[in-house]
């Protein structure tokens, strides 16, 4: 029978989440199209398609604790957007603000990427085809460098109204649609697999380590001189590709009543090791269809591969890769919106963010302000938001590692806690979290790091911070008055 009491009879929020839905929410998130887009990146950044299997394993089980200290919060805490709430627990109001503040730049601005990332492969991939031409016939302008055409950007405004739709739906409606987008990603998986199975040779993997200087991805050249430099490189840059898992605890206020939430703690987990595994088969299977040396030679390699064995089978992977996005956009909306709430409930930001719609339970103004931001991203071209990736990974690495440092405190001033979930290793196994965190924080930040952030990244994050600190001594001098 279906639910039909108000969002305002269950607290607020209308409790309709499965552990199948936070899983596939989590999934969705990590999953877009980066396994389809990158994927010939990572080899050649790597030096093969080996070194880069090796980093997203190394990477998976270096956020392994990082899920679990948000599964024993979670669990123990559930309400929406909360990360925030532990943090003011544990170390008071402004560092809260801070955390909060910058996870929704590292969620938030992944929803007009995503929007960017339709419209580019409606562009470059569907406009090449024959037939489709007219996709690129009305350029509108062209913006660093990037060219925006009318059709491919109303489609993407197309996907993205449609996610912005179910998400003021409330979250019962945008889980089902991040099912059917988990069956779709599985089946791009399955494709790539039985491809590689057919048509394909694990030799074509080997040598397991070499360099490459005709790649015609975003990557021309790999720049690692050995097997150990090359894991390395793209070790760094498997945080990006993991952000998502955390949109899984900010929508805990909506779980169903009598959801096990030992088995929560371990959804987190499950998430990150499934992405983990999702992400190398489809880099052994992509590396092995054709030797990688050849594969890595065009522009959008996954594609290109496919498109000279089959033409069907292109335009099905090609689908698959345009509906991918809407897995991220729709779970980081949905996350972000949760943290803007929990920010307008501790009065961190104006206390009209902490409304919900009376029967969908969703945060109204939160999701308007999305809303906006995430209809702008197809108009800014696919050269406008670049620098916001590694802004994005450290803004959501930042967040975290303050939710570790949280856990191991309330250790302390919180020990008779219920918690149904506990991270593996207790105290021990948090402390991993934390150093976890602070080695790709360092990553990130230290010069000497092949992803260090630039000046322009930089610019970004100080200016994200100084609009946030404005912001706060606004709603704080309004509370006064």
């Amino acid at each position: 029978m279906a639910d039909t009491t108000t969002a305002s009879e269950q607290g607020g929020m209308k409790k309709t989440l499965s552990l199948w839905n936070f899983f596939t929410i989590g999934f969705g998130a990590i999953i877009g199209t980066g396994w389809v887009l990158q994927v010939g990146d990572w080899m050649v950044v790597g030096g093969g398609p080996v070194p880069a299997m090796i980093s997203f394993l190394l990477g998976a089980i270096a956020l392994v604790p990082i899920g679990a200290v948000f599964g024993e919060l979670t669990a123990a805490i559930p309400v929406s957007g909360g990360i925030v709430e532990y943090v003011d627990r544990t170390f008071g109001h402004t560092a809260s603000y801070i955390t909060g503040w910058f996870l929704a730049l590292g969620n938030g601005i992944l929803c007009p990427w995503e929007a960017i990332a339709i419209s580019t492969l409606v562009s470059d991939m569907f406009g090449g085809l024959p037939g489709l031409e007219f996709l690129r016939a009305f350029k509108l302008y062209t913006i660093l460098g990037a060219d925006v055409y009318l059709i491919p950007t109303v489609i993407a405004l197309g996907f993205a109204a449609y996610v912005i739709f179910l998400n003021f739906r409330g979250a019962s409606s945008a889980a089902k649609l991040q099912a059917f987008l988990t069956k779709a990603l599985l089946c791009g998986m399955l494709l790539a697999m039985g491809v590689s199975f057919v048509t394909g040779s694990p030799d074509n993997a080997m040598p397991v380590f070499s360099q490459v200087a005709n790649a015609g991805g975003g990557e021309p050249a790999t720049e690692s001189t050995n097997l150990f430099a090359g894991i390395v490189s793209v070790l760094v840059l498997t945080p990006f590709f993991y952000a998502g898992f955390d949109t899984i605890p900010q929508q805990a206020e909506e779980a169903a009543e009598g959801l096990n939430w030992n088995k929560f703690g371990k959804i987190i987990t499950l998430a990150l090791l499934a992405s983990g595994g999702f992400y190398m088969v489809c880099i052994y299977s992509f590396g092995t269809i054709l030797p990688w040396h050849d594969f890595v030679e065009q522009p959008v390699p996954a594609l290109a591969c496919l498109k000279n064995i089959n033409m069907i089978l292109y335009i099905a992977m090609l689908v698959i890769a345009t509906l991918g996005p809407m897995g991220p956009m729709n779970s980081f909306y949905g996350a972000t919106s949760r943290i803007m709430l929990a920010m307008g409930r501790k009065g961190q930001l104006p206390e009209q963010f902490a409304e919900v719609d009376e029967r969908s339970g969703a945060p109204k103004l939160a999701c308007v302000v999305l809303a906006v931001i995430t209809v702008v991203g197809p108009f800014l071209g696919k050269n406008m938001l670049i620098p916001l990736t590694n802004v994005s990974a450290l803004a959501f690495i930042f967040s975290c590692t303050m939710v570790a440092l949280a856990c191991l405190k309330m250790r302390y001033t919180e020990p008779d806690l219920p918690r149904p979930y506990k991270v593996p290793g207790g105290k021990f196994g948090i402390c991993l979290a934390i150093a976890a965190g602070a080695i790709i924080i360092g990553l990130l930040v230290l010069p000497f790091s092949p992803a260090s952030l630039n000046l322009v990244e930089w610019s970004i994050v100080l200016g994200w911070l100084a609009v946030g600190l404005v912001l706060m001594a606004i709603t704080k001098a309004r509370k006064k008055a």
